[in-house]
């Protein structure tokens, strides 16, 4: 008997704790207590539940940016267009033609006699419901009028003192299906008042490669029930306003003839046409137009198994025909008439000169009135593609350098520990090296020919003044300007500037003289050994190392590595530097 009043017992508690309830209180009396449980494992599923359904709404909110970054940089007109910012949901603004279509939202507020303020939404039938007046049609109403539609039905039932305002409050969710040749066919959300933008920007836009810019279809059912040129938008700033609904399609047509356009216009984009003929005149206007220095257009014919190349003036545009893959270059094709060449330094005459295409330097020194303080002997001529020249020649010879100090090799881990510090000691320097500006001069002083050399658009001649000072530079203890002594020699000036730096190399010297011209100084060369069998070269070049007047000196440093080849190179280098830009760059 007991034992079948034990195992009644423990099915009550079973059920009990089974159901969440407990009826005859063994659960309280066993501290038991399911619905708690029960109630957090609901809890939990609930959170679990509206966590991952927030998290897929993140996920369709927010838009996929794979295909943006390729419409940026894309050649094709109107791909940059989409790049996320109109898929961005914004606020919805209602135009006077808009429609109130079913399940759209409407603000109305009564007053006065009777008090009402409540959000209508349109029912299925078209009507929203108004306390005390009934149901009131408003589908289709245009926006403009929905005011007058509400109160004409208000007045009906308050003849008095009972005033109403009505507007559209949101307008209808809606899905529309975006298709044809875009990134990301699909379902999309978003209001009937949202652009086709936010659409089609939704989709990843347009495929620049399959899609047409000049016909987007929006159909409903079978019916087409607007096309869309996306080039009025681009070009005019024109874009219809369309009221989609639920189910409504945009569908990209194919893309149609293209011509590609190049050089120098202001849209140098891949241009889409329809299939009537097309000129270079009309491709000039979607091209904004070519710029003012554009004179002809070159043609390339890639229709059929030749390609052919044309060449037009632009004066001929409009019998230009174009066919579809046809590329367009527009070109300069002027003859130089005239150039401008400055005059700068110790002159009495002008510093500009406009002179004739083919101006030769001797006619323009003929032009020039000097003072008694100009030094006719050491003009200086600069030019711009020398200047290009020499600084393509020194970017050449760092990257040379650059590349032997990462490359070379170590025997040991500690040789290659030094290697390591050597090589970004000398990439720091090479840094440093790339920001020198080489002048462009051109050595003119003793060429025999110099009167007879061509002058180019934007030389500069320079007129040195006599100011009887040498420069010491580089690897001294005291730079400074020394005033020229007929009886003075290397030594001296390098002397009187307090001698070497712990870091000069006293067997580099360079010097620069004003004229373009540089000799490399020896201090062992003074004074000169004329008893020796070979003593003309040693007059030679003494004669070619002396001191003139307005020269510099400079003393370039030691260079302690370890690689014969990079110490080569940086010799190399700072010659070039020290010769062409006069200043010296230590390790």
């Amino acid at each position: 008997m007991h034992r079948i009043l034990l195992i009644f017992f423990f099915l009550l508690v079973s059920a009990g704790y089974a159901e969440g309830s407990d009826s005859f209180g063994v659960n309280a009396a066993l501290g038991m207590n399911p619905a708690d449980e029960n109630a957090a494992t609901n809890n939990r599923t609930t959170r679990s539940d509206a966590d991952d359904s927030a998290a897929g709404l993140s996920a369709r909110s927010i838009p996929q940016t794979a295909d943006y970054s390729a419409n940026l940089v894309s050649e094709v007109f109107g791909a940059n267009l989409f790049t996320g910012a109109f898929a961005r949901e914004g606020t919805t603004q209602f135009n006077p033609d808009y429609s109130v279509a079913i399940g759209d939202r409407i603000q109305l507020r009564l007053w006065g006699g009777f008090d009402f303020d409540a959000i209508l939404t349109v029912d299925p039938k078209g009507n929203i419901f108004v306390p005390h007046v009934g149901p009131v049609k408003v589908l289709g109403v245009r926006n403009e009028a929905l005011q007058r539609v509400v109160e004409a039905s208000v007045r009906k039932v308050f003849r008095a003192n009972v005033y109403s305002y009505a507007s559209l409050a949101a307008a209808q969710p809606v899905r529309v299906f975006v298709s044809g040749y875009v990134h990301r066919p699909g379902l999309y959300q978003g209001t009937s008042m949202d652009s086709l933008l936010h659409y089609l920007d939704q989709a990843g836009g347009i495929d620049p490669e399959r899609g047409s810019f000049l016909l987007i279809e929006i159909k409903r059912g079978d019916t087409v029930r607007a096309s869309v040129n996306l080039y009025h938008f681009l070009l005019d700033g024109e874009l219809p306003l369309i009221q989609f609904a639920d189910g409504d399609v945009v569908f990209v047509t194919p893309r149609q003839n293209t011509v590609k356009v190049a050089g120098l216009a202001e849209n140098a984009k891949r241009f889409e046409f329809d299939g009537q003929e097309r000129t270079v005149a009309d491709m000039m206007q979607l091209a904004k137009p070519p710029l003012p220095q554009a004179t002809h257009v070159r043609v390339v014919r890639n229709t059929g198994t030749v390609r052919n190349i044309e060449y037009f003036p632009l004066e001929e545009a409009e019998q230009i025909s174009l066919e579809n893959g046809d590329e367009l270059d527009f070109t300069a094709d002027k003859k130089p008439g005239t150039i401008t060449v400055r005059v700068e330094g110790e002159h009495l005459s002008a510093q500009e000169y406009v002179l004739p295409y083919g101006t030769k330097l001797g006619e323009l020194i003929d032009r020039i009135v000097f003072s008694e303080r100009s030094d006719v002997r050491s003009l200086q001529l600069f030019r711009r593609s020398v200047k290009e020249r020499q600084k393509k020649m020194l970017q050449a010879s760092l990257k040379s350098l650059e590349s032997a100090a990462l490359t070379a090799r170590s025997g040991t881990s500690d040789e290659a520990r030094l290697r390591k510090e050597e090589a970004d000691l000398i990439l720091q320097w090479v840094e440093r090296a790339r920001d020198i500006d080489p002048p462009g001069q051109v050595y003119i002083a003793e060429a025999e020919q110099r009167d007879d050399l061509l002058l180019e658009n934007g030389d500069i001649l320079h007129v040195p003044t006599r100011d009887g000072l040498v420069l010491v530079s580089g690897e001294v203890l005291f730079p400074n300007a020394i005033a020229y002594d007929s009886g003075m020699n290397l030594n001296d000036y390098i002397r009187h500037a307090g001698g070497y730096t712990q870091n000069a190399d006293a067997a580099r010297l360079v010097i620069a003289h004003r004229d373009g011209s540089f000799s490399e100084g020896d201090p062992s060369d003074y004074p000169v050994n004329v008893t020796g069998f070979f003593w003309w070269e040693e007059l030679d070049r003494a004669d070619a190392s002396r001191i003139r007047p307005g020269d510099e000196i400079l003393v370039l440093p030691k260079i302690d590595v370890k690689s014969r080849q990079i110490t080569k190179d940086l010799t190399q280098i700072l010659y070039q530097i020290a010769v062409s830009t006069r200043v010296i760059i230590g390790l």
